[in-house]
């Protein structure tokens, strides 16, 4: 997850529609195999663990990003989390990657640091942004490396000797739209005529409410089958 994204939204973030959308397609694509512990590498604040946990789908949460200042742990809704700048090991059997690869140079180098260590058997949840055609000064603040396709991601996964289950966009109806702005905002970037910025804002709850609704809508009827376009990138594989 992007920090930077979470300073740009503060408190919001656990409300946005943004996130609460990619949290419940999140929910909806790790099917019914609740776990009793996750690990949330590069989590931030741990939204998506904290959603997890909210929906009973696991009973701990550990998260784990350099940027923390110190170990701690934290209660939320009686479940614990622990946050952590590093782990020795990894005996989690559900592994989160939301948001993190695209942030380094060598994203099969990272994945297998934490894929290698885990139980066979373990599932490990990416996402990370998708279509280069998308890239603009969103990237550039969030200081991404690249964007992905899902055959990209696909293939960076089994590159880390993970069997892939299945690979979704979302965000889907967003994708026209969205493409038309990015591509106006690179130009400008390219020009001088505006700087790298988050585009994610908070928004007025009517507004904000109505996104997540449309999500909802795109999540159970396009979500399932949608491997043509989207503005993110979902991949679940396992370790066998």
């Amino acid at each position: 997850m992007d920090i930077k994204e979470e300073k740009v939204l503060g408190h919001a973030v656990m409300d946005h529609w943004y996130y609460v959308s990619k949290g419940r397609a999140l929910r909806m694509f790790l099917g019914s195999q609740p776990v009793e512990e996750i690990l949330d590498v590069g989590a931030g604040s741990g939204v998506f663990t904290r959603q997890l946990l909210d929906s009973g789908f696991a009973q701990r949460g550990v998260c784990v990003d350099a940027a923390y200042d110190a170990n701690h742990v934290e209660t939320h809704n009686g479940c614990e989390i622990s946050f952590v700048r590093r782990v020795d090991e990894v005996p989690q059997k559900l592994i989160l990657m939301m948001d993190v690869l695209e942030h380094v140079d060598d994203d099969i180098r990272l994945l297998r640091e934490y894929t290698d260590r885990m139980p066979l058997g373990g599932r490990v949840l990416i996402t990370v942004p998708a279509f280069q055609l998308l890239w603009s000064g969103h990237d550039v603040f969030l200081e991404h490396r690249r964007r992905y396709t899902l055959s990209h991601i696909e293939k960076v996964a089994q590159q880390a000797d993970l069997r892939v289950l299945k690979g979704r966009y979302f965000y889907g109806g967003l994708f026209p739209l969205v493409a038309a702005k990015r591509l106006l905002d690179r130009f400008q970037l390219s020009a001088g005529r505006t700087e790298a910025k988050s585009q994610l804002k908070l928004m007025p709850s009517l507004v904000n409410n109505a996104l997540v609704r449309i999500h909802d809508v795109e999540r159970i009827f396009l979500f399932p089958f949608n491997r043509f376009a989207g503005l993110t990138a979902f991949c679940l594989a396992v370790r066998s």
